[in-house]
């Protein structure tokens, strides 16, 4: 016989476990979390699992305010006393280089210019000799012609005194340093005031002769046309070469014996001839030399002074 089940409350069915989805855990800040799709716990964030948090911290650790000990009154003088003799004495340092230097420029400049006047002062006498001998010819020409007629005197004294009235008489100057100077700036270097002085004066004079003689160049030219209607080119050459020879060597006795040959004249026309005596007089000779020489005394004594302030010799 079979038994009968037992009536009654039935005992609790066993709860069955489910699969648990899987949960994506929350991203921190500044913390990238890369996990598999399983339940995982966090850790908190501490300094051994996260090492910049560590550096972080020791590194705000370490800022802290030093004790500085105050400064008197005094420090801060002397502090400033150190700055100001510093700065000062860079300044004298520099302005001795500076010195140093210009001196050295002045130097070279008067040694230049020493050697340019040398060069001036020997062409002006070069120059002063032949424009002096050239204008007592001249003199001697309108003697002549003043006491008499062209055709009563000899043809070869006519070509001989008449030949220096269209000398050239031209001075090219040796003033490369002054006009370096001047154009630089440089003239500050000679510091004395004398000394400029005397550079200016002498500048001043060659200007001045400059001038002159380029006005004479005009002139010049017109001497010449009225002389080639008097007296012919190859006597003029002939007499001009016995000029060169007495300029090496003086010798009366070229000049005479030139004079004796008495070369033919082109004209004897008493207004040709006064009209080349006065372009010879337009010249001025005379104040020319005396130009030439006042530059020439000045340019000696500017040596002189020269030699005297900054020691340069002779070449």
């Amino acid at each position: 016989m079979s038994k009968k089940p037992q009536s009654g409350p039935l005992p609790p069915a066993k709860a069955i476990k489910q699969p648990t989805a899987a949960r994506k855990p929350k991203a921190r800040s500044g913390v990238v979390v890369n996990t598999p799709l399983r339940e995982t716990k966090e850790l908190p964030a501490t300094s051994a699992n996260h090492p910049d948090l560590q550096l972080q911290t020791e590194t705000m650790e370490v800022h802290h305010h030093p004790n500085v000990e105050k400064k008197n009154f005094k420090e801060y003088l002397l502090e400033g006393l150190m700055i100001f003799l510093a700065v000062t004495m860079g300044f004298f340092a520099e302005s001795l280089r500076e010195n140093i230097s210009e001196h050295q420029r002045s130097k070279e400049f008067a040694a230049s210019m020493y050697v340019d006047l040398k060069e001036d002062t020997a062409s002006l006498a070069k120059y002063i000799t032949r424009v002096k001998f050239a204008a007592n010819n001249v003199d001697t020409l309108m003697q002549l012609l003043s006491a008499n007629d062209a055709e009563h005197i000899p043809s070869g004294k006519l070509y001989w005194y008449g030949l220096f009235g269209g000398i050239p008489s031209t001075f090219v100057p040796h003033d490369a340093t002054l006009l370096e100077m001047k154009s630089s700036g440089s003239l500050r270097f000679f510091s004395k005031s004398y000394v400029n002085r005397m550079v200016a004066g002498y500048d001043q004079l060659l200007q001045v002769f400059k001038t002159n003689d380029e006005h004479q160049q005009g002139i010049y030219n017109e001497v010449r046309k009225s002389r080639s209607l008097l007296f012919n080119f190859k006597y003029n050459e002939a007499a001009n070469a016995v000029t060169q020879q007495i300029y090496v060597k003086y010798r009366r006795s070229l000049i005479d014996s030139f004079m004796k040959t008495n070369p033919p004249l082109l004209s004897y026309d008493k207004v040709l001839f006064n009209q080349y005596i006065e372009a010879v007089r337009s010249r001025f000779l005379k104040n020319q030399v005396a130009g030439a020489d006042t530059l020439k005394n000045h340019a000696i004594a500017l040596i002189a002074t020269l030699k005297k302030e900054f020691g340069v010799e002779n070449e």
